[in-house]
């Protein structure tokens, strides 16, 4: 996406998401591992999508490809043109024979036989990061809010990192690995944890700081710039947004749509206690590492801890006091209803619930797991594009 900001007043709100989808073989489940079917896919979209909406671009995976929104001034926009993105690279998968899936992880695909994209960067990759880079058959939902201020973004991102675990628990897309139920509803970090400059944000007094830490990697040549930097929650390198890129990426789109406004209207109110010379308490990583982890594993089934009273507490009652706690966001940046989809999520589970739900019925029925683990397939592609 392109460069965005705000001010905190509302009025110059930004927010784009970007969005990796799998490109499977509807017939078999199989991804489908062709350059050229990428290619052609990726073309077709551009054909038919100009820049003022987004654009479609090579993942790492040669079965996958990645949208990205233009700059967006409300949840309703961005909404609006994700669809249409996210609907061109289903239009153009299907004129392939194909099918796109937005899923964090394929069932059924062995990391061993998939092909990475032959791509500058992605070789590099590859190269640098050897069996580690090789098991990445992982796809993500990375969500930018703008802010112009570098200072700003250093201290709200600090503060955001406790709320991850809560938007993580609501997102997860990826309960199976290699044919089998990992037993986590996000087996997608377990992967991607084994990357280096992954996981939770450091904490940085100050841009300076922070660009000062970044320069001796680079001088070190460790990396080439703060691109491979890979946190949860990162201050983007070239855009002057806060990109969050914890969450699975969500098989229902309107799913996706409530976590990026639910973490919109935490950064205001971030921005709101900041105005009042009040912000949200520090924890340790060491902390917050264990909700992370509990929602990995759990999902929102087993709650999280409320740091603030030292105990577990039940995922929809933590809910609750989101929604409350942001109310008055969500109604100036006009995402109530977005928001509150959050309990929808909860009533009807995520897409690991449900994915583990069709698997469980169809061995229930007779099914072998094969069988069972194609029924989870031919969900995920209907379930795609089943709210465009």
């Amino acid at each position: 996406m392109a460069a965005s900001r705000t001010s905190g007043d509302g009025e110059d709100f930004t927010i784009g998401i970007e969005e990796e989808y799998l490109l499977v073989d509807p017939a078999t489940g199989d991804l489908a591992g062709r350059a050229e079917v990428q290619e052609a896919v990726i073309e077709e979209v551009g054909r038919e999508i100009d820049e003022s909406i987004g654009a479609v671009t090579p993942e790492f995976l040669k079965a996958q490809v990645e949208v990205g929104t233009a700059v967006c001034r409300s949840i309703g926009e961005v909404r609006e043109k994700l669809a249409r993105l996210r609907g061109a690279v289903a239009t153009a998968a299907r004129n392939q024979g194909l099918a796109a899936v937005a899923a964090s992880t394929h069932p059924t695909a062995q990391w061993a036989s998939v092909q990475h994209t032959d791509k500058e960067r992605y070789n590099m990759l590859a190269n640098d990061l050897q069996g580690v880079a090789r098991r990445l058959v992982i796809s993500g939902m990375h969500v930018h809010v703008g802010f112009d201020d570098d200072e700003h973004r250093m201290d709200l991102l600090g503060q955001i990192a406790y709320f991850l675990p809560h938007l993580l628990a609501l997102s997860t897309s990826s309960p199976f690995w290699q044919g089998s139920d990992t037993g986590l509803k996000c087996y997608r970090l377990a992967v991607f944890d084994e990357l280096p400059r992954t996981g939770l944000p450091e904490r940085f007094e100050s841009w300076s700081e922070y660009a000062r830490h970044v320069q001796i990697l680079v001088d070190a040549g460790l990396m080439e710039d703060a691109s491979k930097i890979w946190w949860d929650v990162r201050a983007h390198w070239r855009f002057p947004t806060i990109e969050m890129r914890i969450p699975d990426i969500c098989t229902r789109m309107e799913d996706g749509i409530a976590i990026a406004a639910l973490y919109a209207c935490l950064l205001s109110m971030l921005q709101r206690l900041r105005r009042s010379n009040q912000r949200w308490r520090i924890y340790s990583n060491m902390l917050i590492q264990e909700n992370r982890w509990r929602a990995q594993r759990y999902g929102f089934d087993e709650g999280l801890v409320d740091f603030g009273v030292g105990r577990i507490g039940a995922f929809d009652g933590l809910i609750e006091e989101i929604l409350e706690l942001t109310r008055p966001d969500q109604e100036r940046l006009g995402c109530v209803r977005e928001c509150e989809h959050a309990r929808t999520i909860l009533a009807r589970g995520t897409s690991a619930h449900n994915q583990l739900r069709v698997f469980n019925e169809a061995l229930a029925a007779g099914a072998d797991k094969q069988a069972a683990l194609k029924a989870v397939v031919d969900w995920l592609i209907l379930e795609t594009v089943a709210d465009l």
